[in-house]
């Protein structure tokens, strides 16, 4: 065991964390000189394309003598359950941070993220190598913002390579080796799972005590299912290395037989059989869903297609969830839950790009928690199931805690943005001369809407956000429907605070009087709560020339006509039913 280190890589968005895991893999040459390319632990698509690392990824390393088992993690907020589960399996993290950037909102969250786990911090400075790079004051920003002690900071360029053999050598040197009895029950940590297409599931798990080995009878203590193991692995980038055993302090693949993700847990503690282990080794927590939006296909007859692949994708990430629902208005379709914004987008894009689908995604929305007045409690996350006005007592919404990190000069800016979202102000400090922190409990659903878009619009792209869950709060909250010549819009309708309801309410029937084609009758478009109408667009009739064929001859003949048009336009619209295009929900999404 004292020849293990395990650390993972933890660092806000676009700070360098798997350009550096490549040149750790680099250095070490666990991976020759033709197989090596850039983002190598980045293995979807979508992941090297947009340049961010959705899934947190190991490898097991060697250098000097010592493993490495290295934790490549991601660095965006949707994703910061990877973290946990990454850093419950580490002694150590490497906290990298921007020479220019300096600290950011995701930095702070998961440093705190890898102290409250007892993790050593080893803080590296990455991208010195560029010209508006500044060591010294990121180094005294760290210092005073997080607390660590910066004299002996690693400063790396993990585009060029300086400094990662000395960032090696300090970790072997400062990562302490992990613990544990090696001769006790087998207790195993899943941190993470993955599906192979002839493997099944397989489990990532890090060993605390004992040993795992082939053929080896196990079981799941939280789900007290019994297995075999029928194989193991050492992590590798390229190809996995296979494996007899698995010791104490170590990380590996288990393969136990399982179908589906579903009958392995993340969090769960496998144990010997015969002579099981008194206690699990954590009580982790699963990934909660906070945002859902209805998930439909444009095409009915594609309703089971997206079903198996929703299911299929459950397979590589267990985070999903989804529940069958309909829409007089899109048809047959899915709730689904995700982990936030940038999580729903990665999964649309993965199921029209991966399974061939045509996909609409609802307004995004979170889940109320409604006490209704004969004393039930509901939690809603449509908003087509929101009861009456007459049936609420009370609604309770949930509420974040923000971390916005901007340049002083935009703070104005960002306390006008803060408010106008309904934030409530707790804290707010100075980083220096030139930065300012601002941390405001602001409710969820204003948090996931254009809330980061504008942030970065108005910070000239210079602001950072990060958010936590921290309790639900009663709100004065209604439901906004539209109607589209009388009948309601079931997948349009949102839930908003009374006080922006009717600017809400105007914008959106603007919006689609633009998309809606004209009828040869009047199509009213309206935004109402409950029966009461607030706001309301027409779009005007198109009128056919049934007198075209009329020349010369009597007037009387030509108004004989018209009046027939008008009495036929007045029949149309009483059971005429508007075709509304595909793009009108698209576009009404992205109304603020």
């Amino acid at each position: 065991m004292k020849h293990i280190r395990n650390f993972s890589i933890i660092a806000h968005i676009d700070h360098g964390k798997s350009t550096l895991a490549d040149r750790i893999i680099q250095e070490t040459q666990s991976v020759s000189a033709r197989q090596m390319r850039d983002q190598l632990l980045d293995d979807m698509e979508i992941e090297r394309e947009r340049g961010i690392t959705i899934k947190a990824q190991s490898v097991r390393l060697k250098y000097k003598g010592y493993i490495l088992n290295l934790i490549d993690t991601p660095g965006h907020v949707d994703f910061s359950h990877e973290v946990s589960k990454s850093l419950i399996s580490s002694e150590g993290a490497l906290l990298v941070v921007d020479a220019t950037q300096g600290v950011q909102a995701q930095t702070i969250a998961n440093c705190y993220m890898a102290l409250e786990n007892g993790a050593e911090i080893l803080p590296v400075i990455n991208k010195i190598d560029l010209p508006s790079a500044d060591p010294d004051r990121v180094k005294a920003e760290i210092e005073s913002v997080i607390g660590i002690d910066c004299s002996r900071a690693n400063l790396v360029s993990a585009k060029s390579g300086a400094g990662v053999k000395e960032l090696l050598d300090a970790i072997v040197a400062k990562i302490p080796p992990p613990s544990g009895d090696e001769n006790g029950p087998s207790r195993a940590l899943i941190y993470d799972s993955r599906f192979d297409p002839y493997l099944g599931a397989l489990a990532l798990v890090r060993v605390f005590d004992g040993t795992l080995k082939s053929g080896q009878k196990v079981l799941t203590m939280a789900t007290q299912t019994r297995r075999e193991i029928s194989a193991l692995y050492y992590p590798h980038p390229i190809e996995h290395v296979a494996a007899d055993e698995l010791k104490t302090g170590e990380i590996g693949i288990v393969v136990l037989g399982a179908k589906t993700l579903g009958d392995i847990r993340v969090g769960d503690t496998i144990t010997d059989l015969a002579v099981s282990a008194k206690e699990p080794v954590t009580r982790y927590k699963e990934a909660k869903a906070y945002v859902f939006a209805g998930v439909y296909p444009i095409e009915t007859e594609q309703f089971e297609p997206l079903r198996d692949a929703l299911e299929k994708l459950k397979m590589s990430d267990s985070s999903i969830v989804f529940t069958p629902e309909t829409s007089t208005a899109l048809g047959f379709g899915f709730r689904a839950g995700f982990l936030g914004l940038l999580h729903m987008e990665v999964i649309k894009e993965r199921l029209e790009r991966e399974f061939g689908l045509n996909l609409i995604v609802t307004a995004p929305g979170v889940t109320y928690e409604i006490l209704t007045t004969r004393g039930e409690k509901l939690q809603v996350s449509n908003p087509a199931a929101f009861p009456d006005a007459g049936r609420i007592d009370k609604v309770f919404e949930p509420y974040v805690r923000g971390t916005i990190i901007a340049p002083s000069e935009f703070v104005g800016s960002m306390i006008a943005l803060a408010n106008n979202k309904r934030g409530v102000r707790e804290k707010m400090d100075y980083l220096g001369e030139s930065r300012v922190m601002l941390v405001y409990a602001i409710p969820l659903n204003e948090a996931i809407g254009d809330f980061y878009d504008k942030l970065k619009s108005l910070s000239k792209g210079y602001a950072s956000f990060d958010y936590e869950p921290i309790d639900y709060r009663e709100g004065n909250l209604v439901k906004l429907d539209v109607r589209v010549a009388g009948e309601p819009v079931d997948a349009l309708s949102v839930i908003v605070d009374r006080s922006k309801a009717e600017a809400r309410g105007r914008e959106l029937v603007a919006k689609m009087k633009e998309l809606i084609d004209r009828q040869l009758f009047e199509v009213a478009i309206q935004a109402s709560i409950g029966a009461k109408v607030i706001a309301r667009e027409t779009v005007k009739s198109i009128g056919k020339n049934v007198t075209a064929k009329c020349y010369g001859g009597d007037i009387t003949r030509k108004r004989k006509l018209l009046e027939k048009q008008k009495e036929g336009k007045k029949r149309m619209k009483a059971i005429g039913k508007v075709s509304i295009p595909q793009e009108a929900f698209l576009t009404v999404l992205k109304i603020d």
